[in-house]
């Protein structure tokens, strides 16, 4: 299944059903008066939050969706039938969006919430209602209100607690699937993930969500690389996971440089993320020796002034330790930024 995260749709609320003119006509009741019901409501659109759903590729096909309008009223004080409402299942963490004003209109975060997008035209009232002393045999009804049309832009941003960032070939995707059960592609060429990957990882009586985002490179935020389309994706994340390769760099100097890379494109994007809480690790240190771990480690630590953690997703060496930390990292009130 692809992944989708943006669409444009337009939504049309259903028009209410008119009221009916009509009288009693009946052999016994010779002076019959008005009976004509009212028109039934129009259908609303509606979004739900479904956790089930991951991408808004069902969206991408059909690009209008409209409720029912509400069917006419009739004789003998019959209201007519109320149309069916549109429901749409979207993720958790979609977006809507007026298209035309750019305004919020509503933010599902959570399973199972649901918001009336698009209301529909109430129906009109049958000449029944303006019966009166004076006016025995109306001849008028209402209309039905027509529905609300609107252009909307749909937006997914992933529901993650921590993200896992860095450049390509860090090794996020070896480390999501070391940690969770989730399974993306690994390979050693550059822009293995191309898309966010979410798992969900357990650790004693805890288990928390970690997205996987497609690596950075410089000058990301100019369109290089994958570009920064898939940052939007980390920001509800209470933390970010910094992964630098160090396997392949001459030295602490080089390996630091990566980390400087990124930290500068997430400034670009947003002061926001580039200031939430992060945890930095050092990857790919199998091939190292003990003495080099030691020194890149202590270099990190001394430029960063807080602790930085080597791990390995193939080993699993430090990935308890990392899961602690991500939990302290996520009960934000205890833990001091130079613990991470």
């Amino acid at each position: 299944m692809r992944f989708i995260d943006e669409v444009r749709i337009t939504v049309i609320s259903g028009h209410g059903g008119p009221g009916a003119v009509t009288f009693r006509r009946e052999k016994s009741i010779p002076f019959g008066g008005p009976d004509g019901g009212d028109g039934g409501a129009g259908g609303s659109v509606c979004f739900i939050a479904d956790e089930g759903i991951n991408t808004l590729i069902n969206f991408r096909g059909k690009k209008v969706f409209k409720a029912e309008d509400g069917e006419p009223g009739a004789g003998r004080q019959l209201n007519g039938k109320s149309g069916a409402d549109q429901i749409l299942r979207c993720p958790v963490g979609t977006i809507v969006k007026n298209a035309d004003t750019g305004a919020v209109i509503a933010d599902l975060k959570e399973h199972g919430q649901q918001v009336i997008i698009a209301e529909g035209g109430n129906g009109g009232r049958g000449n029944l209602n303006f019966k009166s002393a004076t006016n025995q045999a109306p001849r008028i009804a209402q209309p039905g209100l027509p529905g609300v049309e609107l252009n909307l832009d749909l937006e997914l941003k992933l529901i993650a607690d921590l993200a896992l960032i860095g450049l390509p070939n860090a090794g996020k995707s070896t480390l999501i699937s070391a940690i969770s059960a989730a399974r993306p592609k690994i390979a050693d060429y550059p822009f293995t993930t191309l898309e966010p990957n979410l798992g969900v990882v357990s650790f004693g009586e805890r288990s928390f969500v970690v997205a996987d985002i497609p690596g950075l490179i410089e000058d990301a935020s100019e369109g290089k690389g994958l570009g920064i389309k898939f940052l939007k994706h980390i920001e509800r994340t209470k933390a970010l996971v910094h992964l630098v390769d160090v396997s392949w760099c001459l030295d602490e100097y080089e390996a630091f440089e990566q980390f400087v890379v990124v930290r500068n494109e997430l400034s670009k994007y947003s002061e926001n993320l580039a200031n939430k809480r992060e945890i930095v690790c050092l990857t790919k240190i199998d091939a190292m020796t003990e003495e080099e771990i030691k020194r890149f480690q202590d270099f990190f630590e001394e430029q960063l002034d807080k602790k930085v953690l080597p791990i390995s997703g193939v080993s699993g060496r430090n990935i308890d330790s990392l899961k602690a930390l991500m939990i302290k990292c996520i009960d934000l009130d205890k833990i001091e930024k130079k613990e991470i």
